[in-house]
Formats: C-alpha cells, structure tokens, sequence
C-alpha cells in the first residue's frame, strides 16, 4: 500500500522542496457510506484518503490541502462514480477544524504502533 501513497501525494509536490510524504496512520473513517484509509503527510497540514482495497470507490485518492487559508479538496481514480461522489459530498461538508481533526487522529494511531 506504500506506493500508492506516493503515487497520492504527487499532486501536492511542492516545487522547490522535498515530496511530499503521507504515510502518518491511516485511521478508516467511512465517507459516503463506504470505507477510506486517512493518512496525514509531513507538510503539517495536508491529508490524503485512499479508498479502502474493498470498497466500490477504489481506485481513488482524495487529498485535502491547505491553500491561501482554506482547504482545497483534490480527488482522483477509477472507482465507482456514486460512490466516489457520495463521498465527496461528505468530504466538502468537512471544515478547517474537522480536517485537523482527521490530522490528529492519524498522528495519534502512530504513536500508538508499537
């Protein structure tokens, strides 16, 4: 599963810096009914959620950046469109402080591993 977190954070590569990394987690949260893995990334404030290798939605990969202020929901792949769609729509519902909410939760299933 690690190298699609690298094929995930792609389109969050800063220019000049270093790739982005997203492997802090994943914690499973269900979003439009179906279940995704949510991982956080090292930039401190981004997040990627990769459907569940089950789910009807997958392949796909949501990635909630943080951009001028605000977050910006990205989403990507081949998965099922109702429920890739359903998802989204709960994913937008999402605010600032829920998506570092879903950020703290990651870290805390770290630190949890053994």
């Amino acid at each position: 599963m690690r190298w699609l977190l690298t094929i995930a954070a792609m389109p969050l590569v800063a220019t000049a810096a270093a790739p982005l990394q997203c492997d802090i987690g994943p914690v499973t949260k269900v979003f439009g009914a179906v279940p995704w893995l949510v991982y956080s990334c090292n930039d401190a404030t981004s997040l990627v959620v990769i459907s569940a290798a089950d789910s009807p939605a997958s392949p796909f990969y949501f990635t909630f950046s943080l951009e001028g202020g605000s977050y910006r929901l990205r989403g990507e792949g081949t998965g099922s469109k109702t429920a890739t769609d359903a998802a989204l729509k709960d994913l937008e519902a999402r605010s600032a402080s829920d998506i570092q909410a879903l950020r703290r939760e990651t870290i805390a299933s770290t630190v949890k591993k053994p």
